[in-house]
């Protein structure tokens, strides 16, 4: 009899575990939600001396913004005789939530930048590309990190950032690079930039900002070989509302890897001061 006893007992287990799993079928095609599949964890930078996300390394940006932030079809480029050499490729563009917020007189603005961008377009003169353009330049830059300041060094022109992570002050002077200011919180490095000379632009469109353009930027570790980017964007002067633009950056892991010397001031000589020249160089 305890054997049979037994054999009933297994017999009156199985039979619920199959009550119990129809009973989770039925439910599930009820429209009763799912059991929540398990997060992965979110990505921690390995750390600094003073426990910081530790940022440092050489990134480039992989995006079409530096033509045009804005989404874009292929175009002709400033020197239609260099034909694809010369020419706009395509891009989805890096401005979040539409077009960008142009005032109807600064709108007007960037469309005659535009026309006139082979002449007015700071990058042609190898003037140094503000922020935040000198973070989607198609050339690298690097992060070095210390506990008082945040250094970035670009390769176009040998620009440099530096960035005070410690006793915030106002811009002293408009200047090409800005004045950031820095801190963190918790994973992501927060940046504020003002001070920006209004000579600066987003990109080879001509699309610009004014004096009192302020850069909103975070950054965050989202992978040993990945940043995420965001900056925020706030010009009353020349939008109507606060806008923003993000893309990822990319670790350049090649053995090789460094900053190399881009001295583009010897590549506009000719440009900017060619008709000082008592005899005109021949073409």
């Amino acid at each position: 009899m305890g054997l049979v006893a037994e054999m009933k007992k297994t017999i009156a287990v199985i039979v619920l575990c199959l009550l119990s799993l129809a009973l989770s079928m039925v439910a599930q095609q009820r429209g009763a939600p799912p059991a929540p599949a398990a997060q992965p964890a979110a990505y921690r930078a390995p750390r600094t001396g003073d426990n910081r996300p530790s940022l440092n390394g050489i990134w480039q940006a992989v995006n079409e913004g530096n033509w045009n932030i804005e989404p874009h079809a292929a175009d002709f480029g400033t020197v239609p005789a260099l034909g694809a050499i010369d020419a706009v490729p395509p891009g989805t563009g890096i401005v979040e939530g539409g077009p960008i917020p142009y005032k109807p007189e600064a709108l007007a603005q960037r469309n005659e930048n535009y026309k006139k961008r082979m002449e007015l377009d700071p990058e042609v003169k190898c003037y140094l590309p503000g922020v935040p353009r000198a973070m989607y330049m198609p050339q690298p830059f690097q992060i070095i990190q210390s506990v008082d300041t945040l250094m970035m060094v670009f390769q176009f022109g040998g620009a440099v950032r530096t960035v005070y992570m410690k006793d915030p002050k106002p811009a002293p002077a408009p200047s090409w690079m800005g004045w950031s200011n820095g801190r963190w919180e918790g994973e992501t490095l927060v940046i504020e930039t003002t001070g920006l000379d209004d000579r600066t632009w987003f990109d080879r469109a001509g699309n610009f900002h004014s004096d009192e353009l302020k850069v909103t930027e975070r950054i965050t570790a989202r992978s040993a070989d990945t940043l995420n980017y965001e900056a925020t964007i706030d010009d009353p002067k020349t939008f109507t509302r606060v806008w923003r633009i993000s893309f990822p950056l990319y670790r350049r892991i090649e053995k090789q890897a460094q900053i190399m010397e881009f001295k583009c001031a010897e590549f506009v000589e000719e440009l900017l001061y060619g008709h000082l020249r008592k005899q005109p160089v021949a073409k």
